[in-house]
Order: C-alpha cells, then sequence, then structure tokens
C-alpha cells in the first residue's frame, strides 16, 4: 500500500473528521457521559483529561507516525520497527475484526430504533407506538432474525462507503461528523430546556470528591483511563492505518490534539444531549443497553408528539457515529490484505478485500445477533455472550497489550530520534517532543498495564480495583 496522492486523505479537515469519526461511537456517546456521571462527575473528567494527555495523545501520536513512517498497513508498519515487532501488528489486526464484528450489530440496533421512531411518529404498525421500554427492548433482541437482518443492512452501507476507499472515506466523514454535531445541538437544546433538566447537568458535571476516599481515586482512574484508551481508538490498528493516508506536510502532533479534544467535546454534548431529558421525566440514569434501549426511549415515549422526532434524531446521530467508526474499523484489516497480496507479488482489486472484509465481520455480526446478548440460546464460550466474549479477546486483553508493546519499542527501542525524523518533516516543529518521549518511556506503559488489570478485573469480576 503505497503513501501517494490518491491513497491519501486530501485535507487536514477530512484527515480529523475521519479520525474523530473513527474514535466517536456509540460507547463514547452513552458510555461516557455515563461513566463521568456515576463516578463523581467532575473528578471523573478530571482524571480523564489527565490521563488523555499524559498517556491517549502520546499513544495516538506514536501511531500515526508509524504509519506515515512506511504509509503501510498495520503489520507492515509494526515489521519496519523491527522484525521481532509483527506481533504487534498481528493483535492490532485480530482485535479490529473482532470489534468490527460486534460494532456491526451495535449499529443494526441504532438503525432499528431509529426505524421505529420513525414509524411511531406516521402511527405505523412497526413503530415503538408507547409500547413499554424494556419489552419492546427485549422482544426486538429476541427476535434474532430482525436484528440479523439490520446487521446485513449495517455492513452493506459501509460495504458502499469503502468502494470509494480513502475518498469515500473521507467524503463521508466530511458531512457525517458536522451532521452529527448539529443534531447533538438540536437535542441538547430541547433537553435543557425541559423542567428539572438541571439535575442532568448536576449528575455530569458536580465534582464529588468523595469518591477518592480510600481506594476510591484508584476506582475511578481505572474506569477513566478504560474510557480514554477505547474512546481514542488506540491500539486497534485504525491510528496506524489511518497514519498511512496522511501527507508529509500534516502536523501530526497537531491532528492527534484535535482528535484527543474533538472526542472528549462530543462525548460531553452527547451528555448534555441524554441525561436532562432523563432527569426532567423522572427515569433513573443506567448504563449500557438499558440506558440507550430503554431508558432513552421512555424518555421519548414521555415527550408526546415530538417524541419520535427527538427519539429519530437521536438514534439517527448513533447510527451515523457509528457508521463513521464501522469505515475505519473495516479499512485497517483491507489495508492489511492489500500489503498481505502485494507482498506474495499480486495484484487484487480494492473492491475484492472490502468484500472479504465485509463479508466476515457481517457474519460475526449476524452471530451476535442471534447470541441476542446471552438470549439467543446459542453456545456461550467461557460463559459470556459472543458479544462480551469478543469484547474480552480484543478491548480486554490484544490492545491494551499491543499498546504497551508498542509504548515500550518506540519509547526504549527507536526513541525521540526515530519519531522525530517523521514528524519534523516539511519543517514542521514537534512542540511536545520532551513531554511526548517522557510520557511514552514511562507513563504510556504503566497506563497500558493498568487498563490490562482492569479490563481483567471487570470482566472477570476480581474486584481488584473496587
Amino acid at each position: 500500500m503505497s503513501n501517494e496522492n490518491n491513497n491519501q486523505f486530501q485535507s487536514t479537515f477530512g484527515f480529523i473528521m475521519a479520525a474523530v469519526g473513527s474514535a466517536v461511537g456509540v460507547g463514547n456517546l452513552w458510555g461516557f457521559p455515563y461513566k463521568m456521571g456515576a463516578n463523581g462527575g467532575f473528578a471523573f473528567l478530571l482524571c480523564y483529561i489527565v490521563l488523555v494527555a499524559v498517556a491517549g495523545f502520546v499513544i495516538m501520536t506514536g501511531e500515526l507516525t508509524i504509519g506515515r513512517k512506511t504509509g503501510r498497513g498495520v503489520l507492515a508498519n509494526y515489521r519496519a520497527t523491527g522484525k521481532n515487532n509483527a506481533f504487534i501488528g498481528y493483535f492490532a489486526i485480530i482485535s479490529i475484526v473482532l470489534l468490527g464484528g460486534f460494532c456491526v450489530t451495535l449499529t443494526a440496533y441504532c438503525m432499528k430504533y431509529f426505524v421505529a421512531n420513525i414509524g411511531t411518529l406516521f402511527h405505523a404498525s412497526w413503530g415503538v407506538n408507547g409500547a413499554e421500554p424494556m419489552e419492546y427492548w427485549n422482544g426486538f433482541l429476541q427476535s434474532g432474525g430482525e436484528a440479523a437482518i439490520y446487521s446485513l443492512i449495517s455492513g452493506l452501507l459501509t460495504m458502499v462507503i469503502l468502494f470509494k476507499g480513502v475518498a469515500g472515506i473521507e467524503k463521508f466523514c466530511k458531512v457525517a461528523m458536522p451532521a452529527l454535531v448539529i443534531m447533538l445541538a438540536i437535542v441538547i437544546v430541547k433537553s435543557v430546556s425541559l423542567p428539572g433538566a438541571s439535575a442532568g447537568l448536576a449528575f455530569m458535571f458536580k465534582p464529588d470528591w468523595s469518591v477518592f476516599a480510600g481506594k476510591g481515586f484508584i476506582t475511578v482512574l481505572a474506569k477513566a483511563g478504560s474510557q480514554a484508551f477505547f474512546s481514542l481508538s488506540l491500539a486497534m490498528a485504525i491510528m496506524v492505518t489511518y497514519g498511512a493516508y496522511m501527507g508529509k506536510k500534516e502536523n501530526i502532533e497537531r491532528n492527534a490534539m484535535v482528535v484527543c479534544i474533538s472526542d472528549t467535546v462530543v462525548a460531553l454534548m452527547a451528555g448534555c444531549a441524554i441525561f436532562p431529558a432523563v432527569f426532567a421525566f423522572g427515569h433513573e440514569p443506567t448504563g449500557g443497553t438499558a440506558l440507550l434501549f430503554g431508558t432513552l426511549q421512555g424518555v421519548f415515549n414521555e415527550m408526546g408528539t415530538v417524541g419520535p422526532i427527538f427519539g429519530a434524531i437521536l438514534y439517527l446521530l448513533v447510527v451515523i457515529a457509528e457508521l463513521t467508526s464501522l469505515v475505519s474499523i473495516f479499512e485497517a484489516p483491507i489495508a492489511f490484505l492489500k500489503d498481505a497480496y502485494e507482498e506474495r507479488g499480486k495484484t487484487v482489486s480494492r473492491a475484492k478485500l472490502v468484500i472479504i472484509v465485509t463479508v466476515i465481520d457481517t457474519l460475526i455480526g449476524i452471530l451476535v445477533a442471534f447470541d441476542a446478548l446471552g438470549q439467543g440460546g446459542l453456545f456461550q464460550p467461557l460463559g459470556f455472550c459472543w458479544l462480551d466474549f469478543l469484547d474480552l479477546l480484543s478491548e480486554g486483553l490484544l490492545m491494551p497489550i499491543g499498546a504497551f508493546a508498542m509504548s515500550i519499542v518506540l519509547g526504549w527501542k527507536l526513541g525521540e530520534k526515530w519519531m522525530a525524523d517523521e514528524i519534523e518533516q516539511e519543517g514542521n516543529v514537534w512542540k511536545s517532543k520532551k513531554f511526548t518521549m517522557f510520557c511514552m518511556k514511562f507513563v504510556a506503559p504503566v497506563f497500558t498495564l493498568f487498563i490490562l488489570a482492569g479490563q481483567i478485573s471487570s470482566f472477570f469480576g476480581l474486584g481488584w480495583f473496587d
């Protein structure tokens, strides 16, 4: 995969929109604000911002640098850093394929709710029409066939965007991300204007320093760290692949900083759109699917005639967020496969690679859909539903281990000069050089091991940070 102009982002704005689009997904839109509110509000936010600065920004800078250095796929790029580093690329590519499978299904769920709210608006039989939210959700969840159909649609939409290559990704994200922000702003205006909405803002932003008591500080730090790590799309081949599509004139340091800031701003906007309405209608804030498909749908049911309008807008913006994530999730293995063919002296059309990746991830998504979060009667590996099992392998194990290895390679083996030679191309100045290299050596390795321990503890209920 060469770093030619037709295989690059054509503008800084296009790259940033694609990178932010990759970072902003379902988990970021409802997971971040809920975790923030449930873990001390501003106290959590403070921990999150510090961790993004000393680790998230640093790891992202490293991944973009590795990607642009050779302009190839993730495996080839890591091989270029040393023959013994190929395993980092394999970890990243396996992680992203597994992650793509269940993200297809999450997108499908949001598509269903967008369509259902449109149906309610027109009093169609396929709308929600005031049904009890959790009963409606469980009914859809357990009808694996319908969820599988929406999963297929999710995969096909992503495939269509990817047929156009980097230009298609850039064009889609340059429209989709501003549209997402505009729709968020519309929902925020409505949400904060409701009577009692101030309680929702207090849930998110009121400092509760008592959460730091005892081992509380470690708990909050662990949750903030895991959210920062995954919301920024780190160690999942995406930023290395997108780095390969960056022109040499692009300022890696500045772009990494803008992506980190933008991702956090969108997450905070999502909280301001969701929680004021949740509290205004007297609902209890909950996490996971119960919030997105239960509590929120209950809020829209109680809004009267405008409810389905705002429900359709909110679920549409979540669909857009997930599609921008999916195009980046699919693109990384596409680049990987292209390199694999070229290394064997073969040529292959991009369309063929797009179809291969789409089929693999869509089939995984359909498996997750029929599993119905463990209610579908399928075999449960290690006692987990298939979504959680795939999450354990990718986000729980492979990604933190890969990020740890990457920070060691860049911080201790390749070093400052290796990175500076790439970052300072075309007269760019690497202003945070000393800070970045210090954090790469001493902070990022500890951070990634901390995340690994937190994930193992969370998945297996070990209570290490409770």
